[in-house]
């Protein structure tokens, strides 16, 4: 038996790879029977057959795990965001990034599209709340030597929402891999889907999963922490948390509350406050027994 790493998952196959060389496997019977869903990230015990395939056994602990985008072991999120065709809505950030922060996930920020639109404003948000930001172009070039730095070592999956540039990123961090890329509608302002499936890369001495992108309906599928929890899931906040005048503040509208004297100091961003609130409120409306 051999231990090695989903790369891909695609129609029934997982492609392991083992010391280097990817082999195409099956699932065993009784992981459907665990209801055991293997990821793409997953570390896995595996049954080599005399003809080179190969059948996954069994899944090793996970240290995270995402269902939207499927894939476990991550140890960084990294963000894609533009402000230009299409323009990618802060609170879609502020929901990714807190669903990061909730699993024990790095974030890294990415304003893509630089040589459009430097989108200096946004990432000065993100910047302030303490994230680690990228300006940076895939057709230019521009940022991308930063990027590939900040990947090393690591597994880190890209997300965004469609047509931000997460694969021709990819092809500009490594030319080989030739990823398909689609246009952004003019008149839609949204891209097309052209990544249908997780799927691990290296990138240096790192790896890196390239994801489908997201609608703004699919966003509202996103797993996100506790209601109790959330605040600890926006880094910019923790410094305040435990300066508030109650126990159990909300951090919406209680009076003597630190967080909102810090938006009001201009110490936290309003935008970053207000997606807290829309968070919460969704938090709220998840029963218990719909958690995983």
């Amino acid at each position: 038996m051999a231990q090695g790493v989903i790369m891909k998952a695609l129609s029934g196959f997982y492609y392991v790879d083992l010391a280097g060389r990817t082999v195409t496997c099956r699932g065993r019977g009784r992981l459907r029977h665990e209801r055991v869903k293997p990821l793409v990230g997953d570390r896995v015990e595996v049954t080599l057959a005399p003809d080179g395939a190969g059948t996954v056994d069994a899944v090793l602990p996970r240290r995270n795990c995402f269902s939207r985008p499927a894939v476990a072991n991550v140890d960084q999120m990294v963000i894609l965001a533009a402000n230009v065709n299409p323009v990618t809505d802060p609170f879609l950030i502020d929901r990714l990034t807190a669903m990061a922060e909730g699993k024990g996930c790095q974030v890294v920020l990415c304003f893509n599209k630089c040589d459009l639109d430097r989108c200096d404003a946004l990432a000065r948000v993100y910047r302030q709340a303490g994230f680690p930001t990228v300006t940076l172009s895939a057709v230019t070039g521009e940022g991308v030597d930063r990027l590939r730095e900040l990947l090393g070592g690591k597994v880190s999956v890209f997300t965004g929402n469609s047509g931000v540039g997460k694969s021709s990123l990819l092809n500009a961090l490594e030319p080989t891999f030739a990823l398909e890329t689609g246009e952004v509608s003019q008149k839609l302002g949204r891209g097309r889907h052209t990544t249908r499936h997780v799927e691990l890369f290296r990138v240096g001495d790192g790896l890196a999963a390239d994801t489908p992108g997201f609608s703004s309906l699919d966003a509202q599928s996103l797993e996100l922490p506790p209601k109790e929890d959330l605040a600890r899931s926006f880094r910019d906040f923790l410094p305040y948390l435990d300066r508030c005048r109650f126990a159990g503040c909300s951090h919406r509208r209680e009076a003597g509350c630190a967080v909102l004297a810090a938006v009001e100091a201009g110490e936290i961003a309003p935008g970053r406050h207000r997606s807290y609130c829309r968070l919460y409120d969704e938090a709220q409306e998840i029963p218990p027994w719909e958690r995983k």
